[in-house]
């Protein structure tokens, strides 16, 4: 019995840490008239994490709420904004932070995902914080080049760990979210 117990608690808290992020705001690229946005709501609203999309038609952003306990894949937002056929240009993530120190180049595995965070002071984070995402799909490449001048790690540019130093007992080819704050 007891183990049963212990088996409930390991996953309610493994759900717990791998669904906190709870908010986005993506801005789109591309857009040229109202047809374009709502193509645009209908890909992010068919993703299976997504709760709630608000646009916003004359910013070219959508507030996106998120399903809770369920896990975000940011790189499935993207794919369903280049799938309806434009480009996402900013892609920010807001949720709630365990106490993290996260600093210049430091990897940190939150939300079962690893970040690496770019051009941000030592700090430790803790609560409600917003992150902006680095990646090529998640950015203009303008912005993208921008941020590539702040670290010389590798994984900046293919997007997984090879030669960037993992946390101990991580897979070496997993994926890397390059993120600031």
């Amino acid at each position: 019995m007891k183990f049963v117990y212990t088996c409930l608690l390991l996953l309610m808290v493994s759900l717990s840490a791998s669904a906190q992020i709870t908010s986005g705001k993506l801005q789109a690229s591309g857009l040229t008239c109202a047809m374009c946005s709502k193509a645009v709501y209908n890909a992010l609203i068919a993703v299976p994490y997504v709760e709630k999309v608000q646009p916003d038609i004359q910013q070219s952003t959508y507030q996106i709420t998120f399903k809770p306990d369920v896990a975000v894949d940011p790189d499935l937002l993207a794919r369903a904004v280049t799938d309806a056929g434009f480009s996402v240009a900013k892609l920010q993530l807001t949720g709630q932070f365990p106490e993290t120190a996260v600093g210049k180049d430091t990897h940190v595995t939150l939300y079962n995902q690893v970040y690496h965070f770019v051009n941000v002071n030592a700090q430790v984070l803790k609560g409600k914080q917003t992150i902006t995402m680095l990646d090529k799909s998640f950015l203009l490449p303008k912005e993208h080049k921008k941020y590539a001048q702040y670290t010389k790690m590798a994984c900046y540019n293919t997007g997984t760990r090879q030669s960037c130093c993992p946390p101990a007992g991580a897979a070496q080819s997993a994926r890397v979210y390059h993120v600031t704050l």
